[in-house]
């Protein structure tokens, strides 16, 4: 049995929601990654089956390594559908946030979600999450918020009749979310939930292949000449840092989601305990931050670079130029360098 998380009356209170609403929309962040998907795809299964009408939602494209999830063809994208996704939120009654903290993370749907007259529900395991919802499930210790899903469908009574496409979703949002289980993933719960995904059909292994081992060649080689010529090692501070321009990623005919796991890679250097990956895009610079130990990217990202997350998997973003971003993150090393040293 799982120890129950989400307090009563919030589940309570989000299936009274659902039980008044018929029309439904469904949020996630800017860049949406496999927990994003997983999430949103796999309340959106459950919301179905319950009978609703429901829409997934997302800022930009999603990356091709997850259009496998079921659900995926029917998401409304809003930079390439913006008049359909307009109205598909004026008429729900009722809006799921899912995987963010704060309106800021959704791009240009900032202002119109905040502007909805619904009912809102937010699920998320991010840190301060902001006042904007009816409902907050926010809980920053669980490793993703494809589990806080499974909680809330395995508290409100529903899991008996969970559809595998619900189930193979919350399992691709727990396993990326994870890096396939190898952090932020000690909790036993997680593997109880597990185990009970894979009692409804799931298989972990063709999931684990569609998720890692679908790209393509330009991906590939890409990654070479990222190791090869764009990763810095600064062994006084148990750092490495990778920087790619715009022009270097459309050299490799970059899309969305090519350079997924590049900023895990250097972690496997012995000394290394914080990887970041900065990459330029065409209104900001991103950054991916990583890992070992006790260092707290997380701390990092809040502080220098407008983000958050975990202690082990953050990211941010910068408006000045890339070189300056660098520069920015180099400066503050020394401030960490008791911590890194630490974390070794």
């Amino acid at each position: 049995m799982l120890t129950r998380i989400i307090d009563k009356h919030k589940i309570d209170d989000a299936q009274s929601l659902i039980n008044e609403s018929s029309q439904i929309a469904i949020v996630t962040h800017m860049s949406p990654d496999g927990d994003a998907m997983g999430s949103s795809l796999g309340l959106y299964q459950h919301l179905i089956s319950c009978g609703k009408n429901v829409s997934v939602i997302v800022p930009n494209r999603f990356p091709d390594f997850l259009a496998w999830m079921p659900g995926a063809e029917n998401v409304f994208v809003y930079d390439e559908q913006k008049e359909q996704t307009e109205i598909v939120l004026k008429k729900c009654d009722l809006l799921f946030a899912l995987d963010f903290n704060t309106l800021t993370r959704i791009g240009n749907l900032n202002s119109i979600v905040k502007n909805l007259s619904c009912k809102k529900i937010l699920i998320d395991h991010h840190r301060d999450p902001d006042d904007f919802c009816n409902v907050v499930i926010s809980y920053p210790k669980i490793a993703s918020t494809s589990e806080l899903v499974f909680r809330m469908i395995y508290a409100m009574g529903f899991f008996p009749q969970m559809t595998l496409s619900c189930a193979e979703c919350l399992y691709a949002g727990m396993m990326t979310d994870t890096g396939a289980f190898t952090f932020n993933s000690n909790d036993p719960e997680i593997y109880y939930i597990i185990s009970e995904l894979l009692k409804k059909g799931v298989d972990k292994d063709a999931i684990y292949s569609k998720v890692y081992n679908t790209y393509s060649v330009d991906r590939l080689r890409l990654m070479g000449y990222t190791l090869g010529q764009k990763m810095e090692i600064l062994p006084e501070y148990h750092t490495a840092i990778i920087t790619l321009t715009k022009a270097e990623l459309d050299k490799f005919n970059y899309k969305e989601g090519d350079t997924e796991g590049f900023v895990n890679i250097p972690l496997s250097i012995k000394g290394i305990v914080f990887s970041v990956l900065v990459k330029e895009g065409k209104e900001m610079v991103k950054l991916s931050l990583r890992s070992r130990g006790t260092f707290p990217v997380n701390k990092v990202a809040s502080s220098l670079f407008n983000g958050g997350g975990h202690i082990n998997a953050s990211g941010g973003e910068s408006y000045e130029s890339l070189k300056d971003t660098v520069k920015k993150l180099k400066a503050a090393l020394p401030h960490y360098q008791k911590e890194l040293e630490e974390s070794c």
